[in-house]
């Protein structure tokens, strides 16, 4: 809008027009305050009946909350509004005029339960703490793609409809494709590959993922944002490096640029980045751990996938960012390298926060004889992936890499109970609209 100021932005003695919602009316009797909201805060809009024209004030008092209005105007000085400012308004015009029932209150007087704030997105966005949260994901993106570039790495966009999973299995959303099976991709993960075999050599991706599993918990989606990593001539402790700086970089970029979103979510005292190198145990390590804890029924032996509640008591134990290394051969998909010297150790690894898995990644198979082996050993058809494994026999070199969860990484940066918080249209089991 042409001349608009921002509220932040209005200083004694400008004439300003502002624009944004109704946050709410307070009708005192012969004076009154209209408080209008914008991005960027909010400021109060003083009416006087006996100084001001009728229609005007009017036209403020009978505004229903969360329309759309601007207001043009003098700022005063006014210590005793809640940003010491006002405006004596010239004009009122109501841009457009909301219902008066809500299904929700922006104000965040009166709580909402999450199925209905997800119902109504628009609307909740429109509490600043809700807010916040979006501000921040947007510089975790935005820190993390810097961190990339500092690495070296080429951004990229690889499909997301595709002939057949990434992994195989039955986590695959089908859909019909011109008269053909096709499946919505599960992962980057053979795509980047591909690209590190090409004159890119090292890449970078964020963008959605899709998995048909049929969790239902507060830390799951069907789609969700992933951050992926991969790197020719680097081996598996090398991409843990770079996990980590992107990782630390994301806080940093939070710390740095957000002081009023954490503020609002009351996070400004305790927000901490992460300091010094993530410990890295094996997996040997880690299930030993574990068991020392005493918190499950049953020791884990090996071989066995790490439960959530032996996650959670090794996470309060380490009690930091750290690495899970060395996974059994068997448990780790077809991609991952086997180490050298010992067959039944990969070369994978997970990078955890204290409360969950954030980042799966490892070396990668480079050798096209082991790749086909690998397919053949987890019972997939090595023809059915003919266009990622004839690449391999043309001078693949060795790589590395990692997917990262972007709506984990926010939900354990700000401590939030479920990840549906940190999407703007979480899909769900429950959810496909809005």
């Amino acid at each position: 809008m042409k001349g608009r100021t921002y509220t932040v932005d209005a200083e004694p003695g400008d004439d300003v027009t502002v624009a944004g919602w109704v946050h709410e009316v307070r009708d005192l009797g012969g004076i009154a305050f209209l408080i209008l909201r914008d991005k960027t805060g909010k400021i109060q809009i003083k009416l006087e009946e006996d100084s001001m024209d009728a229609d005007l004030v009017e036209t403020g008092l009978n505004v229903s909350r969360e329309s759309v209005v601007t207001v043009s105007g003098s700022v005063k000085e006014e210590p005793r509004a809640p940003t010491d400012v006002e405006i004596l308004p010239e004009s009122i015009e109501v841009l457009a005029e909301s219902d008066t029932q809500l299904p929700l209150d922006p104000s965040g007087k009166v709580d909402a339960e999450l199925s209905t704030r997800l119902d109504n997105r628009t609307l909740d966005l429109r509490k600043e703490e809700v807010k916040a949260i979006f501000e921040i994901r947007a510089e975790v993106l935005r820190a993390a793609r810097e961190a990339f570039r500092d690495l070296g790495c080429t951004e990229i966009n690889t499909p997301k409809i595709v002939a057949t999973g990434t992994e195989g299995g039955t986590e695959l959303f089908p859909i019909t494709y011109f008269g053909e099976e096709a499946f919505m991709n599960q992962s980057p993960q053979l795509f980047k590959q591909l690209m590190v075999g090409s004159g890119l050599e090292r890449v970078f991706e964020i963008g959605p993922i899709f998995r048909a599993e049929e969790h239902n918990t507060p830390r799951h989606l069907n789609e969700a944002t992933s951050i992926d990593f991969e790197s020719a001539f680097v081996d598996h402790t090398e991409a843990m490096d770079a996990c980590e700086h992107v990782v630390k970089s994301a806080y940093e970029g939070v710390a740095e640029n957000c002081e009023r979103q954490l503020e609002l979510l009351g996070l400004d005292e305790e927000f901490e980045v992460p300091d010094g190198e993530f410990p890295r145990l094996t997996y040997e390590e880690a299930i030993e751990r574990i068991n020392a804890t005493g918190e499950l029924d049953e020791q884990l032996v090996w071989g066995d996938d790490l439960p959530t509640e032996g996650e959670r008591a090794l996470g309060e134990d380490v009690g930091e960012h750290y690495f899970i290394t060395d996974w059994p051969s068997e448990i780790k998909p077809f991609y991952i390298k086997d180490h050298d010297d010992d067959e039944q150790l990969s070369t994978g690894f997970d990078m955890m926060h204290p409360r969950m898995e954030l980042v799966s990644g490892g070396q990668r198979e480079h050798r096209y004889d082991e790749l086909v082996a690998g397919f053949e050993q987890q019972g997939l058809d090595p023809d059915q992936f003919e266009y990622y494994t004839k690449m391999f026999k043309y001078g693949m070199p060795p790589h590395a890499g990692w997917g990262l969860g972007g709506e984990r990484l926010v939900m354990t940066m700000l401590g939030l109970e479920n990840i549906r918080e940190a999407v703007l249209f979480p899909r769900d089991r429950q959810r496909l609209s809005p």
